[in-house]
């Protein structure tokens, strides 16, 4: 099954050079799982021909925000309808999982309590598991068809299920201790309060359910479920 992968923003550069970009975190995340992938670097306007190019999508993400006017936007929420309704399956991570929520009828913000950085836990339908996150802006109100399957006390929508449609999260499951260590050294210093980047770093090492993430995200592609 090949996954096309819509980029909506890139690593910083430091950060690429040891661990690559995002489509190669996911590429990593997602190997051995049956799926191939190909790279859309929507983020400069580098699109798919149709919603029908690859099997699936799946939208990364970004250091943008999902209601700020930048060129490739609109025409990303354009497609991420059509996709959905010519019931080509999509994930959505972070920024993924924001504009994912927008374009179907929710809303996103800059959330009035702030950031979530580094591992957080998250009551997963009954399940207590930890992911590593990196966000300030939040889905606040949910699309009428989607569900939440995943929350916490600072983020009611932290995974949503869009039927047989769409899967998003608001975590990063492909993001490790590395990828943390090196937010929190080059983009956190002056936007991210000290104390949540000394959280971030303390909590490096401890265990995640990244690999459980990337085996809900691979069935969903191939069975459209999660469960």
């Amino acid at each position: 099954m090949k996954i096309g992968i819509l980029q909506t923003g890139h690593a910083p550069d430091e950060i690429q050079a040891t661990l690559g970009d995002y489509d190669t975190m996911f590429g990593r995340l997602l190997a051995d799982s049956g799926l191939t992938f190909e790279t859309f670097n929507v983020v400069d306007m580098d699109f798919p021909a149709s919603v029908t190019a690859c099997d699936g999508w799946l939208v990364t993400g970004s250091k943008h925000g999902a209601y700020e006017d930048h060129p490739f936007i609109p025409p990303l929420e354009d497609f991420i309808r059509a996709s959905y309704d010519a019931d080509v399956p999509m994930v959505g991570i972070c920024f993924g999982h924001q504009i994912i929520a927008q374009a179907l009828g929710g809303k996103v913000e800059k959330f009035k309590d702030g950031w979530a950085v580094g591992r957080q836990t998250y009551d997963w339908q009954g399940e207590e598991i930890a992911l590593n996150a990196w966000h300030q802006d939040q889905v606040v109100v949910r699309p009428e068809t989607a569900q939440a399957v995943a929350c916490n006390d600072f983020c009611e929508n932290a995974a949503l299920l869009y039927g047989r449609n769409a899967f998003t999260v608001q975590a990063h499951p492909e993001f490790g201790d590395q990828m943390i260590d090196g937010l929190a050294t080059l983009r956190g210093p002056g936007v991210v309060p000290d104390p949540l980047l000394a959280g971030a770093h303390a909590n490096l090492g401890k265990a995640n359910a990244n690999q459980k993430l990337a085996l809900q995200i691979a069935k969903f592609f191939l069975e459209r479920r999660i469960a």
